[in-house]
């Protein structure tokens, strides 16, 4: 025997043992009557596709939680941290595509070969079914990312389902589980995408394929036979060809995108996958008929094609194909008309560039530091000194932000409280960056410039550095510093801690996280500006005293923090 006898001897081994197994398996027949093509080749290319979905699902649910609080953090793992799983990832998602791309190019061809007259009818309808599936997975899985896009888009295809008479409540009710979008809608769809759908399409798939292999092959015109091995030889070739292209595009790609978790209270511009695009721009051009053009539309197009093989009387054939082809056109057109629209569109392009910007943050913060037990939406308070710096930009920003129109006080920022800024304050205190924008430094008992040699007001910098705790203080500086002080700062100030000055703040401890603590809470009292002097309020109310020495905390690091620290740490 020789080795291109082999694998048909073997295909042939398999096939006569399932058919003593499965009463009624057809023959594969030896000879194709009309010859071998490649026109033949697009139901084993779905049968392909189909194995990898489901193989590539199987893999992806081992790893999926279809719950609000982890659905987008298992999908951002599998993306962003599982070892391949991008590619995993990126085959089940654009494999998906390739199913509706490779079914509608195997239903042209089908219509065009005639291939659904008796007595083919039911093999017809079964392709249209499963045409419809195939979408109906598409439906149930974008939903299950839990982000943004797959979010929207769920919302508005419920809402166009909703509409549907009589039934269009229930539809809503059982597809959300509840009166919002919440985990019930997650584990439905999720039991519909892994569940039910795939039952359904493995009974139509071998009902399909069964009478398909029962019927034969329909040609176009009558050809010279062939033998059975030759339409192998085009399938498997055409197998290995459509894969190849959705490998090589699923790396180029790096698998498939990920939006920003799903956030019901953020504005979005919901778009539909590219094969629903059709139907989304036919919603836009028929305005206050939206509704009507969506339900209807759809409805339309399913029942011509069903109806087809009974229209179709060989003497009329050429305008049902027309009616098909024309169909086929419009739907590609306003497909295209919709991408071209966007495109179009500045506005929207700004908001796809900073929603595309919150998606990329978002998952580089679960890459870094985990998604919090609470959602992804909290991702922000794994961030380091999170809760301090939601608390400065809710009530310190905009008293003490460069940046702030309302500013009042001195600016805090990176390099607080370190020498230089000591440096330059003793020089201007009233200078701009520092009480200048206050009723302190406008009024005539203002702290005026401390007038020194620069050697001594590096001393007296030292001395008031060293108040923080900081280890490198230079305790030479420090002292000589005291000296400096007793001379030229006691009328006003004190140094010692916990006391008040003259006529002017204690600087005991000053810069150092008690002292914050403690300055936060009441700036107003004694040791530090007094109730005349100070316009900041007290927020020992306000703020519990974890969050006042949060915020010390926070204050103690920009001591040592550079601009390219703060900037490290990220937008709240």
């Amino acid at each position: 025997m020789s080795a291109d006898d082999r694998p048909r001897r073997a295909r042939g081994n398999v096939r006569a043992w399932l058919r003593e197994r499965v009463p009624g398996l057809p023959r594969e027949p030896a000879m194709m009557p009309n010859g071998a093509s490649f026109a033949h080749v697009f139901g084993w290319v779905l049968v392909m596709l189909l194995v990898v979905e489901a193989a590539t699902g199987a893999a992806l649910a081992a790893f999926y939680s279809p719950s609000t609080t982890s659905a987008w953090a298992s999908v951002a793992y599998v993306q962003d941290k599982m070892p391949m799983g991008w590619l995993v990832r990126g085959l089940h998602y654009h494999g998906a595509s390739a199913l509706v791309i490779v079914a509608g190019a195997h239903l042209v061809q089908t219509a065009l070969w005639g291939a659904y007259r008796k007595p083919r009818e039911v093999v017809w309808w079964i392709g249209v079914v499963l045409l419809v599936l195939v979408l109906g997975f598409a439906v149930t899985g974008y939903v299950l990312r839990w982000d943004q896009a797959g979010y929207w888009a769920n919302r508005v295809e419920v809402g166009i389902a909703a509409g549907t008479p009589l039934v269009g409540g229930t539809i809503k009710e059982l597809a959300i589980g509840g009166n919002e979008w919440g985990n019930l809608t997650l584990t439905r769809f999720y039991a519909l995408h892994v569940i039910v759908l795939p039952g359904i399409v493995l009974v139509a798939v071998a009902a399909h394929v069964w009478l398909a292999c029962k019927h034969g092959a329909t040609a176009l015109k009558p050809g010279k036979p062939a033998p059975r091995s030759a339409q192998s030889l085009r399938d498997v070739l055409a197998m290995a060809a459509v894969f190849a292209v959705l490998l090589a595009y699923v790396v180029q790609h790096h698998g498939a995108d990920l939006a920003a978790p799903a956030d019901p209270s953020a504005a979005f511009d919901a778009r539909p996958l590219w094969y629903f695009r059709w139907l989304f721009e036919l919603r836009q051009r028929t305005g206050s008929f939206e509704r009507f053009a969506a339900l209807i539309a759809p409805a339309i197009a399913a029942g011509y094609l069903l109806a087809l093989p009974l229209l179709d009387r060989h003497k009329a054939r050429g305008l049902w194909l027309g009616t098909l082809v024309t169909m086929v056109t419009m739907i590609g057109a306003l497909t295209m008309s919709s991408f071209v629209r966007d495109q179009g569109d500045d506005e929207l392009a700004k908001r796809e560039e900073q929603a595309a910007q919150g998606a990329s943050r978002a998952r580089a913060l679960a890459r870094e530091y985990g998604v919090p037990a609470t959602g992804p939406r909290d991702l922000a308070a794994g961030l380091p000194m999170y809760r301090a710096r939601a608390l400065f930009a809710q009530r310190c920003k905009g008293c003490h932000d460069a940046t702030s129109n309302d500013r009042k006080g001195p600016v805090i920022a990176a390099g607080h409280g370190n020498r230089d800024w000591l440096r330059a304050f003793l020089r201007a205190p009233s200078g701009p960056d520092f009480w200048g924008k206050s009723k302190l430094g406008k009024s005539d008992d203002a702290m005026k410039s401390v007038e020194l040699p620069a050697r001594e007001l590096d001393d007296l910098v030292e001395l008031l550095y060293a108040q923080s705790g900081a280890l490198d203080a230079d305790t030479a500086k420090r002292d000589r510093g005291k000296a400096i002080f007793s001379q030229a700062c006691t009328d006003c100030h004190s140094i010692d801690e916990g006391v008040a000055g003259a006529s002017a703040p204690g600087l005991g401890d000053l810069g150092s996280r008690d002292w914050y603590t403690s300055f936060i809470g009441n700036p107003k009292s004694a040791v530090h500006m007094g109730a005349e002097r100070s316009e900041m309020p007290r927020f020992d109310k306000d703020l519990s005293i974890v969050d006042r020495d949060a915020l010390a905390e926070y204050l103690v690091w920009l001591r040592t923090a550079t601009p390219k620290d703060v900037a490290t740490l990220g937008d709240l």
